[in-house]
């Protein structure tokens, strides 16, 4: 698993490329309409492409709420994210603090080891010396 700072990165590169299919959703399916009484919209030429493919109201509508529902969600989650760094609530010394503790923790767990390694050394030469007793001469 990434850590909290690549996913925050990728959620927030998510939330960004959601923030613009919306605007594209939108400008592509807004309903023509006229703000003023000199505004005029422009016929279409057989030849040109449409623009704006006008969707009905409750489909459109429909389509805005399942946007900002999904923005809101990722928004949701990036805070969540930004809640889990280190920030305010640990200060300096606290970092080193859990920084030296887990230090103390590996120069533990490397002695375990160690252990652990002479046992198998010690076990193995008596092993072998059972076995060179068992053994027929050859």
């Amino acid at each position: 698993m990434a850590d909290r700072l690549t996913q925050l990165q990728e959620a927030m590169d998510q939330l960004c490329t959601m923030f613009v299919a919306a605007f594209y959703y939108i400008e592509r399916h807004h309903d023509l309409k006229s703000f003023g009484p000199n505004d005029k919209i422009p016929d279409l030429k057989a030849d040109q492409p449409k623009e704006v493919e006008t969707l009905d109201p409750e489909t459109f509508h429909a389509g805005q709420l399942e946007l900002a529902r999904d923005l809101i969600t990722k928004e949701q989650q990036i805070e969540y994210l930004v809640s889990t760094l280190p920030g305010l609530d640990n200060s300096e010394r606290d970092q080193l603090q859990t920084i030296l503790d887990l230090e103390e923790e590996i120069v533990a767990a490397e002695a375990q080891r160690m252990e652990a390694v002479r046992e198998r050394d010690e076990v193995l030469r008596r092993l072998d010396g059972i076995l060179g007793v068992g053994r027929r001469p050859q």
